[in-house]
Parts: structure tokens; sequence; C-alpha cells
């Protein structure tokens, strides 16, 4: 996760005091504090309730711009030449004014993969902005991209340090869920609508899994082969065994069940099932990747000191090979229709993605310099995903897919439309970063204070249940009010 910026508030207590709290049990937490309009709490709570406020407040924003009739909504029209201008343009800003030196210019890292999630997550977004068909084989190998990451990032955290905490999982399902989680409460969306967190979910979980359990065998590399093949068996048996996949997820269909509603069905798991088994090798392939990257790191080294004309010509081969090779794949792989190209997705798109880091890394100045701008982007890329849907685009009814764009202006100015709700799109997107990320150092402390983090589930789990069951009430006393004015 990234570190609190200069412009948060770290809402978390002093160390020394949270074991005292944590013993002080609910009636004195900060919350029950608040409740009771304590002055001291409140000052001291300050940051988090600002923090409460301002999500709630957006949560508003998208029910106001996604489901009423304030704002008039916009069809989409495509166009490969202002989509190419756009992130053209963006490119070119980014280059001239963002490029900037890594701390640490190692193979992958981490200015370089937030690069990466940045400039695939805008073709993504533009993707579906101006709904550009032609395109959707690259965007299947950039959201298996996003999933070779989350296999690479968290094998090499969890080898790195073996924290295996519960804290520490906690984070990470809050990074992935808490937002999509308020905002289908608020807009009465299920949960698949926004399948890329409940399938970056489940292989977090996965990869947390395969080196949680038995992780004394991590150091030893039969041990880590032993995962990685008891990975790709464990997906071979839930995905392409296809009576499997259902018997173990139709239980869950409440959770992980869709429908459009513009173009219903009666499997509800389809979606789930389509969706995750595009993806479901590429995050072993990340995490063979992150087991093999100190040797891939210490042969880029070699190369790097090798006499001029031996590193020109090793780096002019690695160069042309990688290229052809991309060729080939997209000739025979890339260039296949939307359905055929998807029936061998799972099975090469570690392919492009292998490629590209070749080419990303094969000189130190590719290693040494990133763009920040899109580096920046790539840290807000789960909001943006979610806040696309209400804020840049709209949905007009629950579980609806993204299938109109929010206007402010009238339809015959389609590029001031953009800028305009791009603009509020990334503001809302960037301070839901900010906001989320405040809230989880609130609700979810370190490993030393584990008995605080179980008050904090335990309260949040009353309060849902007291908030749920206040709805259904003001629900059912509005509905019984309609039926006597509608009588009368």
């Amino acid at each position: 996760m990234q570190p609190l910026g200069a412009n948060q508030i770290d809402l978390q207590l002093p160390d020394s005091n949270k074991d005292a709290v944590a013993e002080a049990g609910v009636a004195k937490s900060g919350l029950m504090r608040c409740l009771a309009l304590d002055h001291q709490a409140l000052v001291e709570c300050k940051g988090a309730l600002k923090a409460v406020v301002e999500c709630c407040t957006i949560l508003l924003w998208f029910y106001v711009a996604d489901r009423t009739s304030v704002f008039e909504y916009g069809s989409k029209s495509y166009s490969r030449d202002v989509l190419g201008f756009i992130f053209l343009g963006l490119t070119l800003v980014a280059l001239f004014t963002s490029l900037k030196q890594c701390r640490v210019p190692v193979l992958l890292n981490r200015q370089q993969t937030e690069e990466w999630k940045g400039w695939m997550q805008v073709l993504f977004l533009l993707y579906h902005y101006f709904e550009a068909k032609e395109v959707y084989n690259a965007i299947r190998v950039f959201i298996a991209g996003y999933v070779w990451m989350t296999g690479f990032g968290n094998f090499s955290y969890y080898y790195k340090t073996g924290d295996f905490a519960f804290p520490r999982f906690c984070q990470m399902m809050w990074r992935l869920n808490f937002l999509v989680v308020l905002v289908c409460i608020a807009l009465q969306n299920n949960y698949m609508l926004y399948y890329i967190c409940p399938m970056h979910t489940l292989f977090t979980i996965m990869v947390y899994a395969a080196l949680g359990l038995g992780h004394r065998y991590n150091k030893s590399s039969a041990g880590i082969t032993c995962k990685l093949l008891i990975s790709v068996a464990v997906v071979f048996l839930c995905w392409d065994v296809k009576p499997v996949f259902y018997a173990i997820w139709s239980p869950f269909q409440w959770l992980m069940g869709y429908s459009d509603p513009r173009n219903p069905t009666d499997d509800l798991l389809h979606e789930w099932y389509f969706r995750s088994s595009l993806d479901r090798y590429v995050w072993i392939h990340g995490m063979l990747f992150a087991y093999l990257h100190p040797s891939f790191e210490a042969a880029l080294q070699r190369i790097d000191k090798m006499s001029t004309k031996a590193r020109l010509f090793i780096r002019t081969v690695i160069t042309a090979v990688t290229l052809a090779l991309f060729a080939v794949w997209y000739h025979y792989i890339y260039s296949l229709p939307k359905r055929e190209y998807n029936r061998v997705h799972p099975y090469t798109s570690w392919i492009p993605i292998t490629l590209w880091i070749v080419l990303r890394n094969v000189t130190p100045a590719m290693r040494h310099f990133s763009l920040s701008l899109y580096g920046w982007l790539g840290c807000i890329t789960l909001e943006t995903y979610i806040s696309q849907f209400h804020t840049w685009l709209a949905t007009g009814v629950p579980n609806g897919q993204p299938k109109m764009l929010l206007t402010f202006f009238p339809a015959h100015y389609p590029l001031l439309n953009f800028a305009a709700s791009t603009a509020v799109y990334v503001f809302v997107s960037h301070r839901l970063f900010i906001v989320t990320n405040d809230l989880k150092s609130v609700v979810i402390p370190s490993a030393k204070v584990s008995k605080l983090l179980w008050r904090n589930f335990g309260m949040m789990a009353v309060a849902v249940v007291v908030l749920y069951v206040a709805a259904y009430l003001i629900l059912r006393v509005l509905g019984i009010n309609k039926r006597i004015l509608a009588g009368i």
C-alpha cells in the first residue's frame, strides 16, 4: 500500500495508547465517545469524521449523477482518431513533465509497475468511454496484466517478509472491497457488477493461501515448485472442469450472481465464471516471475557490466528476438476474432506480458526512469475503475452496465463534456483513494493490537445491523405512506 501522503492525516492512535484503548472495551471507544458528543473525542477523531462525511458525500454524488434526472445522459460514439489523440497527448505530457528517476532502479521496481498500471488503466477507461470494440483483445491483455501483478506483488511481499499476519491480510481485503461494498449498498448493485474487485480478491486470497499454508517450505526451491504446481492443479480442477466451479460457487450465488437487467440470464454464475476463467492462470505466472526475479535481475546486472560492444550486441539480440516473438503472437493470437481469442487467452496472456517486461527493462536507462503522471494514475486504479460507472459513465438502473455518458453540456459538445466529466471523475477518484486509506488506518490497526481489530470488527457488524434495520423500517414507513396517499 502507498504511504500516507503529505496532505493526509495519520488517524491511528499512538502505539503507547493502543493497548490501553483495546483493553478499555467498546464503551470507551472513539466511536461511542463521538456518539456521546464527547468534545475531546470529537477533536481527536476529527480526521476520521471528515473522511466519513466526505465518503458519504461522494456516494450521494454517485446517486445523484447516476440515478436521478439532474444530469442528461449522452450516447457513446467511437472515434479511433480521438481516442489515439487523447492517449498520445497524455503520454507526451507525461513524458515532458513527469519523467523522474526511480528510487530503486531494479527490474519491475515500484514506480515502474505503478506506471504500467497507469497507462493500461487510461486505455481501459477510454475503451469503456468510447466503446472501442476493436481493441477488445488488448483490454483483455491489460486486465491479465493487473492479475499478473496481483500474483507478482503479493508473492514478492510474502516470500520476502514471511508476514502472514491477519491484520495485514485484512488491510488487503479492505483495500480491494471496502469502497465497492459501500457503492453496492448505496446504489443497490450486485458485487459482480464490479467484477475486477471479486476477481482480484479471489486471486489475492489464493496467493496468500499458496504461501501461507506450509510457509516453512517457502525457502526451499522444491517447496515453491510444489506449491506452484499445486496451484496449477487447483486452477485446472476448479475452472477447466466446469461442474466443479459451479459446485463450489453455487452456495455463494447470492454474492457472486449477476444478471444484466437489460439482457437478463438464468445462469447467474455465468458472468463470474467467464470473467474469472479468462485470467485463471496468469497470476501463477506472476508468482513464478517473482520467485525468479533475483535471477533475472542478476542477469541484467551481468549484461550491464560487459564491454560496450558486448552489451550492445546482447541488447540488440534480445530486443530483436522479443519484437519477433511479439509479431508472431500478434499475427497468430491477438488478431483472432473476439470469441476465438477468449478461448486461447487464459493460456497465452503471459506472452505479451513477458515481452513487455523485457522491452521495458532491457537497458539501465529504461529501469532508471518512469513517468510519474502514469504512476500517480496507477495508484488510484481501483477508485477510477469503480467511479467510472457512476460519475463518468452512467448505468441508470441497479446492476446496469455503463452504456451511457454523464454530460454537463448539450450533446453537441462531446469534447467539452469529456473534459468536464473527466475532471470531476479524476478528482472524485483521487479523494476516494485518500479517504478509504484514512479510514483503513482507523479501523484496521497494526498486528500489535489485534484486540482492537476484533473490537472494531464487532462494532462494525453491530453498526451494519442497526443501519440495515433502520433503513428497512424507513422504507416500510414510506411504502405505507405511499399506499395511504394513493388511496386518498
